[in-house]
C-alpha cells in the first residue's frame, strides 16, 4: 500500500521567526486569540511557550498545504498536531490541551533538577546499559545511533561522563527544562488526563500512530497521558511506516529534524 506519511515535529525544532510566512494565517490569528498571549514573543522561556508555537505551525501549515496520506505521527507533542490532521481532534480542544500540556510539563520540570541527554553513535545495548545503572531512563530512540536518555541532572552529568567509554557514544545535554517522557513527569501526566478526560475525539480519516505503542492510537485521552511517562519510539515507528508501504514522508511544522531522522532510519533505494 504505496503512499505518503505526515510527520509532525515536537519541541525541539522550534527556532525565532519560524512563524513568520504564517503569521497572517487564520490557523496563526485564530490560535493566537483564544490563548490570549503570544508564543512567539516568548519562545526564549522554554516550554511553557515553545510547545504551544510548535503546534501552531505545524497546523498552519498542514492547513496551507494539505497533503494527502495513509498515515500520520508526531514526535512528542507533533502527535496533537497529527491528530487534528487525521480528522481525530478538533484545533481548538487540541490548542487547549497543548497549552494544559506545556504548563504541566513546565511545572513538573521545576520540581526537580533534572533534563535529557542525547548519546550519539554509539552501541544501543551499552547505552541502554550505562542509562538503567543509573537509573536514568531510555527517553527517546530517534534513530540508529540517537537514543536521549532522561532524569535527574546528576545522573545525566555521570552518564555523560561515562559515555565514550563504555559506550563509544558522544554525550550532548539538551536544552530543555526537564525529564521529559519519564516518571518524573508523573504530575504533568495527571494535570493532562483530566483534560483529556473533558475533551471530545473522533475517528481518525487515516491512522494516527502512538509514539509509546508503535501503533494507531486505540484510545487517545488514556494514550496521550501516558506518552508523557513513556518513551517516544520513533525510529521503530519509521520502520513501521517503511514497512506499510510509505515512500514518501511530509514533515509539517517548524525545521527539517524529523527529515533527517527518516534519512537515518529508513532504508533508501
Amino acid at each position: 500500500m504505496a503512499g505518503a506519511a505526515l510527520i509532525f515535529p515536537g519541541q525541539g525544532s522550534h527556532s525565532e521567526g519560524m512563524a513568520d510566512e504564517f503569521r497572517n494565517t487564520p490557523t496563526i490569528e485564530r490560535g493566537l486569540a483564544l490563548l490570549d498571549y503570544d508564543p512567539f514573543e516568548r519562545i526564549a522561556e522554554g516550554t511553557r511557550y515553545q510547545q504551544p508555537a510548535v503546534f501552531l505551525v505545524s497546523v498552519a501549515q498542514w492547513e496551507r498545504e494539505r497533503p494527502d496520506a495513509i498515515v500520520a505521527a508526531g514526535h512528542s507533542l507533533g502527535e496533537y498536531a497529527a491528530l487534528v490532521a487525521a480528522g481525530a481532534l478538533d484545533f481548538e480542544p487540541a490548542l487547549e490541551l497543548v497549552d494544559e500540556r506545556a504548563s504541566a510539563m513546565a511545572a513538573a520540570a521545576a520540581l526537580t533538577p533534572s533534563g535529557m541527554t542525547v548519546m550519539l553513535k554509539g552501541d544501543p545495548a551499552a547505552v541502554t546499559q550505562l542509562a538503567a545503572s543509573l537509573d536514568l531512563i531510555v527517553a527517546n530512540d530517534n534513530s540508529p545511533g540517537q537514543l536521549v536518555l532522561a532524569g535527574p541532572v546528576s545522573a545525566l552529568e555521570q552518564a555523560e561522563q561515562r559515555a565514550k567509554d563504555e559506550a563509544g557514544a558522544r554525550a550532548q545535554r539538551l536544552a530543555v527544562s526537564g525529564a521529559f517522557h519519564s516518571p518524573l513527569m508523573a504530575p504533568a501526566a495527571a494535570r493532562l488526563r483530566a483534560a483529556l478526560a473533558r475533551t471530545a475525539f473522533r475517528e481518525p480519516r487515516i491512522p494516527v500512530y502512538s509514539n509509546s505503542s508503535v501503533a494507531p492510537f486505540v484510545d487517545p485521552q488514556r494514550e496521550l497521558a501516558e506518552n508523557l511517562l513513556r518513551p517516544v519510539r520513533w525510529r521503530e515507528t519509521l520502520l513501521a511506516f517503511h514497512d506499510l508501504g510509505v515512500e514518501d514522508y511530509i514533515e509539517l511544522g517548524p525545521g527539517q529534524i524529523l527529515t533527517g531522522l527518516v534519512k537515518r532510519t529508513v532504508p533508501q533505494p
